[in-house]
C-alpha cells in the first residue's frame, strides 16, 4: 500500500512551507540540499519538519494539504504542536458581519 503524507515545514525565516509527497525522507533530503533552487525553501534554509500527516489515499492527502495550505502561519504552527484548543480559537471567524457578532437589534 502507498502511503502519502501531508508536511508542514518550519524555515529558518520563521515562515512555514506545507508540502505534499509519497517519500518524506526524499522529500525532506531534497529540502534541506536545495535540490531546486526554485522551490519556496531554498533560500530559507535550513528547515525543520514539524508536522507530518500520513495518509492511504491519495485525494484525501491532496485535499488536506490544499486546505492547510490556506491557513495562517500561526493555525499551521498551532496544528503542528497539537495545540487544538488554540486551532479552533484561530479558525473561528472574527469578521464584523459574521452572524456572532451582529446585533440583535433590528432598526
Amino acid at each position: 500500500m502507498k502511503l502519502y503524507f501531508v508536511y508542514i515545514l518550519l524555515c529558518s525565516d520563521g515562515l512555514t512551507y506545507t508540502g505534499i509527497t509519497n517519500d518524506i525522507v526524499r522529500r525532506m533530503k531534497e529540502h534541506e540540499n536545495g535540490f531546486d533552487t526554485t522551490c519556496f525553501t531554498y533560500k530559507r534554509r535550513p528547515v525543520r519538519l514539524v508536522f507530518q500527516q500520513e495518509f492511504n489515499d491519495s485525494e484525501q492527502a491532496i485535499r488536506f494539504e490544499k486546505k492547510i495550505k490556506k491557513w495562517s502561519a500561526k493555525k499551521k504552527l498551532a496544528l503542528a504542536k497539537g495545540e487544538f484548543d488554540l486551532l479552533h480559537m484561530l479558525a473561528e471567524c472574527k469578521n464584523d458581519t459574521h452572524s456572532d457578532y451582529k446585533s440583535d437589534k433590528k432598526d
